[in-house]
Formats: structure tokens, C-alpha cells, sequence
């Protein structure tokens, strides 16, 4: 072994060392060449399935835009079919309706060569009745000539003798006719002394103060003691005379103990002065000033009071997006009454009836319960604007915002209009629904109410007047005028003016006292 060791020379330990080496590197380079394969065939799948998607996406993104590209066409050949269609429509519409052109002016023509006709004809008949009119005038004219000289051959008396005759005679008769007359006027005056008689029994009746009319039209405002009725009345009467121009309320200050009364037909005032009042009260401070001042800062509070109590009732029926201001008004009508029927009440019962019928015929049922909700929303008004409640609901609920449909619903409730909807029909009848149930109204105090209404309206209507108020039952009105306007001397004129115009369209019993007020006032400001 050693020999062999020693005769193998270095060159052939090199050869296989190098031959060792090169098989090592061979294994290493095919095993770096299958790492690179193996690469490049995932990185080759990668690329296919790249590829694969990216060709997915063109072709779904050409069929899209195929699609696109149909419905669009297929909407322009409905289009042009639409207008080739309207086309067709208005051609036709106007072939008929220069159809009805030709024939109206055919009729027209023919209308015409009638009317020709028939006016020659009646040119002629004129013509023959003129020409008959002046024979038989110069023939009656002849006759009269005749029968006159005929009556003096036959009388023997002239012309002049015939005129005193017939004087004497036309005499005799209107003697006869005035003792007729005289006879009549007898008569009518015993009549009318039993008219006068019925009037002051009337009259007293009236004096009784019916229960359910003095219900209705007094308040009575508890006071802590009896010595504040002086203060209320005030030094020679100021403060109760400053109240009552305030207001529009007549208080009345008697032996009741702890009490005083306000009379109005007019809720609204009443509930104003009695809480102005009940302020005065509690404050202490009462004199004319202080009285105008909690007048207007209880108005204020009435008003805020009456846009809550508008909004609870339109909640409580579902309204939610109405004007302010229209809560407002039909909180204001819980102090007016129709017939004896609280008007907001009766609004919220037509409002629900109108709502039940609406949904039971397969109407617009929030359209019917609005428009019946605001139905009577005028009457808040009518007493301070000129109109009719009907039209000036209409004009405030267009003025705030209402739609055609809620006003035309409601216009027609009092079938002063043809019925412009179905809507308007369900809600005119919810009305009579609501109106016609038993109990529902009294005649009596609405007819009673509505004599104060134009009483303090005759006396509104003349220039000058600022405030009108009737006071005891109707019994008294009483006016304030513009003193800058009207002076002394027109007061006393305005006064019988006003009476005049009162017995001339009113009917009432007993009588009326018309009061009227000028005041003058100097108001400066010590700074």
C-alpha cells in the first residue's frame, strides 16, 4: 500500500480532485437549475393565471359595455317610437281641432246668414208696425178731435167748463179716498199699539236674563275682600272706566260679596280682562297706566296659550307640519262658539268624522282631516277683518303655506261653491255630521251673539271710531273715538248717526243706548 501511495504522483491527485470538484459543482449548477425551473414555472403559472383573469375582465367589461350600448339604443328606439307617437297624437289633435274650427265657422256663418234673415225680417215687420202706428195715431187723433166737438154739441158746455167739472169731480174722489186712508191709518195705529205692547213685554222678558245666555256671557272674578272693589273702581271711577276701554267688558260692581261680574258676548275679552284683573289683584298697583300695561302683557300671554293649546289639538289628530300661525288662530277659536258649540271642539269632531269617512271610501284621508281641522279657522278672525269666515280662511291658509288641495277641501263646506273635490264633499258632510247631532247647538244664544256682532259692526263702520264695544246684553254700546279726528260737535252727530243706522237694520227690543267716548290725552316723559 505504501508503494502504491508513494507511485501515484501529484498530477493524478490533482486530476481527481478536480474531477471530485467538478462533479461537486455539476450537482450544485443542476441543483440551481431546477430551483430556476421550478421558479420559472410557478412564476410561468402566475403569469397564465394573470392572464387568464385579465382576459375574464375585457371580456366581461365588453359584454357590459355591449349591454350598455343595447339598452341605450333599445331607449332611443322607445324614444323616437314615444315621439313619432306624440307626433302622431298632436297631428291628430290638431286635424280635430281644425276640424272643430271649419265646423264652428261654418256654424257661424250659418248662425249669421239666420241672423240675417231674421233681422230683414224684423226690419220689416218694424217697418209695417211704424207705418200702422202713425194711421191709427192720425186716425185716434181724428177720432178725439171728433168725440170732443160730439161731448160739447151733446153737453153744451165748452172745453173750460169741461176741466172745472172734471176738477170738481177728481176733488171729490181724493176727499172720499183720504177718509179712507184716514180710516187705515186707524186701524194700522191700534195695530201697532199692540206691536208696542208685545215690544215692552218683549223688552221685560229680555230683562229676566235668560239662564243659558247669562252663562254664557259673564264671568265672575273672586276678590280677597271687599275693599278692593274701591280700587278697582278707582278715583271718580278712572280705573274701572280704563278696564272697561281696555277690554271691551263691562264690569259690574255690586252688594255681591267678594265678587265682581264681567258681562261680553265675547269670551276672548272676558278671559282677558278676568286675568289682567287677578293680576291687578295679586300686584296691588292698580291705576290706568299699570291697567293698559297687564292688559297688553296678558293679551301677549293668551295668544302664547292659544298657539299650545292649536298644536296639542292638531297633534292629537296627527298634524304636525302646519304654520304656527295657523295653531295659533285655531287655538283662538276654543273662545269662540257656534250655535252654543265650542267652534275648536267642533273642528276636532269633523276633523276625526271626515278622517273615518275618508278611509272608509278610499280617499285622501290626511288631506280630509286637515282641511276639515282648519274648516272654520276664519271665524278666529271675523270679528277684527271684514269678510266672510269662509274667505278669509281661504286667504290665511294660502297665506301660510296650505296646498290647493287642503283649501279647496275645505272651501266648500257651507256649499256656497260647487264641490271643487271628492275631498271637499267628505268634509261638508263630517260638518253637518257634527252640526246636526242633538245637543250639539243652541239657536237661541247664536242668533242672541250675533245681534252684538253687527251691532258693534254698525258702529266700526263709521271714520273715526277705534273701538266699539256692546255692553249690557246688547242694551248699550259703547264708542271710542279717534279724538284727533272727530271733535266735540261730530261726537254728538256720530251719536245719532249711529243710532239712525241702528233702527234702520236691526231688530231688537226695547231700545239701545249709544254712548260715545272722546278722550284726550297729553303724554310727556321726565328724563
Amino acid at each position: 500500500m505504501g508503494q502504491f501511495a508513494a507511485s501515484v504522483s501529484p498530477a493524478v491527485i490533482v486530476l481527481l480532485t478536480a474531477i471530485v470538484l467538478l462533479f461537486a459543482w455539476l450537482a450544485v449548477r443542476r441543483r440551481a437549475a431546477q430551483q430556476v425551473l421550478g421558479r420559472a414555472g410557478e412564476e410561468a403559472e402566475r403569469v397564465l393565471r394573470d392572464a387568464e383573469a385579465r382576459r375574464k375582465e375585457l371580456l366581461l367589461a365588453a359584454k357590459e359595455e355591449a349591454h350598455a350600448l343595447r339598452e341605450a339604443a333599445e331607449k332611443e328606439a322607445r324614444d323616437a317610437r314615444e315621439r313619432v307617437a306624440e307626433g302622431e297624437q298632436a297631428l291628430a289633435a290638431r286635424e280635430r281641432e281644425q276640424a272643430a274650427k271649419e265646423r264652428a265657422t261654418a256654424d257661424r256663418a250659418s248662425d249669421a246668414a239666420r241672423k240675417d234673415q231674421e233681422l230683414g225680417r224684423r226690419e220689416g215687420e218694424l217697418r209695417e208696425r211704424e207705418a200702422t202706428a202713425t194711421a191709427r195715431a192720425e186716425r185716434y187723433e181724428q177720432l178725439a178731435t171728433e168725440r170732443e166737438r160730439e161731448l160739447q154739441r151733446v153737453s153744451g158746455m165748452t172745453a173750460e167748463e169741461a176741466k172745472e167739472a172734471l176738477i170738481r169731480q177728481i176733488e171729490s174722489e181724493a176727499r172720499r179716498d183720504a177718509a179712507n186712508l184716514v180710516k187705515r191709518l186707524e186701524h194700522e195705529a191700534r195695530e201697532q199699539a199692540a206691536e208696542k205692547a208685545r215690544q215692552i213685554v218683549t223688552q221685560a222678558i229680555q230683562r229676566s236674563a235668560p239662564e243659558h245666555a247669562l252663562e254664557a256671557t259673564v264671568s265672575v272674578v273672586d276678590l280677597p275682600s271687599d275693599d278692593l272693589k274701591g280700587r278697582i273702581i278707582g278715583r271718580e271711577g278712572r280705573n274701572i272706566r280704563a278696564l272697561e276701554n281696555a277690554t271691551g267688558v263691562e264690569l259690574i260692581v255690586d252688594d255681591t260679596p267678594g265678587a265682581i261680574i264681567l258681562s261680553s258676548f265675547d269670551p276672548y275679552r272676558r278671559t282677558i280682562a278676568k286675568q289682567a284683573i287677578e293680576q291687578l289683584v295679586a300686584d296691588g298697583r292698580i291705576h290706568p297706566a299699570r291697567i293698559e300695561e297687564v292688559v297688553e302683557k296678558v293679551t301677549g300671554e293668551i295668544d302664547e296659550a292659544s298657539l299650545k293649546e292649536g298644536e296639542a289639538a292638531g297633534f292629537e289628530l296627527g298634524l304636525h307640519d302646519m304654520n304656527p300661525e295657523i295653531y295659533r288662530m285655531m287655538g283662538r277659536l276654543r273662545f269662540r262658539t257656534s250655535y252654543g258649540q265650542n267652534v275648536l271642539a267642533h273642528s276636532k269632531e269633523v276633523a276625526y268624522l271626515a278622517g273615518v269617512m275618508a278611509r272608509e271610501v278610499g280617499l285622501d284621508a290626511h288631506v280630509c282631516i286637515r282641511a276639515a281641522f282648519v274648516h272654520d279657522i276664519g271665524k278666529a278672525m271675523d270679528r277684527d277683518l271684514e269678510g266672510t269666515h269662509l274667505q278669509l280662511g281661504i286667504a290665511f291658509l294660502r297665506q301660510h303655506g296650505e296646498s290647493d288641495a287642503v283649501v279647496d277641501a275645505m272651501a266648500a263646506h257651507h256649499m256656497d261653491i260647487d264641490w271643487p273635490s271628492l275631498e271637499s264633499m267628505i268634509v261638508q258632510a263630517a260638518d253637518a255630521v257634527s252640526a246636526a247631532r242633538p245637543g250639539a247647538r243652541r239657536d237661541i244664544l247664536e242668533s242672541y251673539v250675533k245681534r252684538l256682532e253687527q251691532l258693534e259692526g254698525i258702529a266700526d263702520s263709521f271714520k273715526g271710531v277705534n273701538k266699539a264695544f256692546a255692553l249690557q246684553a246688547g242694551r248699550e254700546i259703547r264708542i271710542m273715538v279717534e279724538s284727533g279726528q272727530v271733535s266735540d260737535e261730530d261726537a254728538v252727530w256720530l251719536s245719532k248717526d249711529i243710532a239712525k243706522r241702528i233702527e234702520n237694520e236691526l231688530e231688537y227690543p226695547g231700545q239701545i243706548k249709544v254712548t260715545v267716548i272722546r278722550e284726550t290725552r297729553a303724554i310727556d316723559y321726565a328724563r
